[in-house]
């Protein structure tokens, strides 16, 4: 089966198509964002309302993540095994229906498992979503396109921030504010129905006439076709092992460990950011969340600018040494001026983002077709339980020990991080998905 040239028309209906597949799918890790930067507004009228202790706080704000440790392999699993569009029509309706009951609970424990089965559902969302916007995404803008998705978690947690903190002053119940992620979850799942499966998936299940017939009517480029059209590792079964095995163990390892270290000091510092900023003698409230976010938003936008020219080792590495001097600076320097303070959390939260474009990019690059789905929600619920982590000790560590010795114990994490990556992040700019997927080789000493 030969592909024809294109005329205008069917160009301009790939490009249509890729958008709102873009749009549908980067909607999903707005979500994510969304329903965690509305917890921390609320979190006093919670303890006021429902009698939460500081210690249900910050499990309320990891149930989520955990919800994510479960969600993203198993739901990585089923995309590899039945395909990414079931599975991303199943997970964003269990996110409404969880959203919903948000609107009627009562008791901590209830609101609880409700925040976890959102999690449960985010975190299917990761590991289908992510992989098949890299399967329809040309090659040359891969990484720009992953970027701009990564935009959406940090444009959702910030305007949810926002919104729960301007509601919750003017008294609207925390029901609704909680509740209002269900008028996007909504507006998704409409927005999925009668999208295709991914081409690449179809192809690694022997499915060559149903994928070339996909990819032909929705993919803009003839290389990209071409290029699936190479993999021979056709009719393989998902394995959720597979990721371990010697040809795949190197990837695992530097992804997973990789994005746990990212994500582990963001979410607590951005979650608590009010409560951070305050052990500093800085003004809590709207400006904490909103400011470190939007300053997250512009890492990712310069990152986005340049990562298909500069490469992908260049936003991974130096980032995390120079948020590692950050950290030691904030735990040891206990004096230091407020102003700086701002500037070094302003600072840590620019490259933060960085590093955190690449947790999009480096997943959907280095896994293969068929265990793409499980490597990715493997590595997302390894980096989720971080963020657990993160969220979960951050407000208990500075009742307990101070803010001072938190940071600290933040800087051996982000160390590990960029020891990782010094020794194994991978260059993947301008290649090929079947390039990319051929394994980590040993990073030489020059780079």
């Amino acid at each position: 089966m030969s592909q024809t040239p294109q005329s205008a028309e069917e160009t301009r209906f790939k490009r249509r198509f890729f958008i709102r597949l873009f749009g549908v799918l980067a909607g999903g890790t707005l979500l994510d964002g969304y329903i965690l930067g509305i917890i921390g507004p609320v979190t006093a009228v919670l303890q006021a309302e429902l009698g939460f202790t500081a210690l249900q706080v910050g499990l309320l704000a990891a149930m989520t993540m955990i919800g994510i440790l479960v969600g993203a392999p198993l739901g990585g699993w089923a995309a590899d095994k039945w395909g990414r569009k079931p599975i991303f029509i199943i997970d964003i309706s269990l996110f409404v229906l969880a959203s919903f009951f948000q609107f009627f609970v009562g008791s901590p424990e209830a609101l609880m498992l409700v925040r976890l089965a959102m999690g449960l559902a985010i975190g299917a969302e990761y590991s289908v979503s992510w992989p098949m916007l890299s399967e329809f995404a040309p090659a040359r803008t891969r990484g720009r396109l992953m970027s701009i998705n990564q935009i959406a978690f940090y444009g959702g947690f910030m305007i949810a921030y926002a919104l729960a903190f301007y509601l919750s002053e003017i008294g609207v119940s925390w029901h609704l504010i909680l509740g209002s992620s269900t008028i996007l979850a909504v507006a998704l799942l409409l927005g999925r129905l009668g999208l295709p499966e991914s081409a690449r998936w179809l192809w690694s299940k022997g499915r060559k006439d149903e994928a070339r017939t996909i990819a032909y009517k929705y993919m803009e480029g003839a290389a990209d076709v071409a290029d699936f059209e190479r993999d021979s590792q056709v009719g393989r079964k998902a394995r959720f092992m597979e990721i371990f095995a010697p040809e795949h163990i190197r990837s695992t390892a530097f992804i997973s460990i990789f994005w746990f270290c990212n994500v582990l000091p963001y979410f607590g510092i951005a979650t608590f950011a009010g409560a951070v900023l305050g052990e500093y003698g800085l003004a809590d409230g709207l400006g904490g969340g909103v400011g470190l976010s939007m300053v997250a938003v512009l890492g990712v936008i310069a990152t986005m600018s340049l990562i298909d020219k500069a490469g992908r080792r260049f936003f991974t590495v130096p980032p995390q040494w120079i948020m590692l001097g950050i950290f030691l600076i904030l735990g040891f320097w206990s004096g230091a001026p407020s102003w700086l303070v701002l500037v070094l959390f302003f600072l840590f939260s620019f490259l933060n983002a960085i590093n955190g474009v690449l947790t999009a990019v480096y997943p959907s690059e280095i896994f293969p077709t068929e265990v793409r789905g499980v490597g990715t929600g493997f590595a997302a619920a390894f980096s989720r339980l971080g963020a657990a982590i993160g969220t979960f000790m951050l407000p208990v560590g500075i009742e307990k020990i101070g803010i001072g010795p938190v940071l600290l114990c933040l800087a051996v994490v982000v160390a590990i991080g960029a020891v990782v990556s010094q020794l194994w992040a991978p260059e993947t700019k301008g290649k090929t998905l079947t390039e990319t997927t051929a394994g980590i080789p040993i990073v030489s000493k020059k780079h």
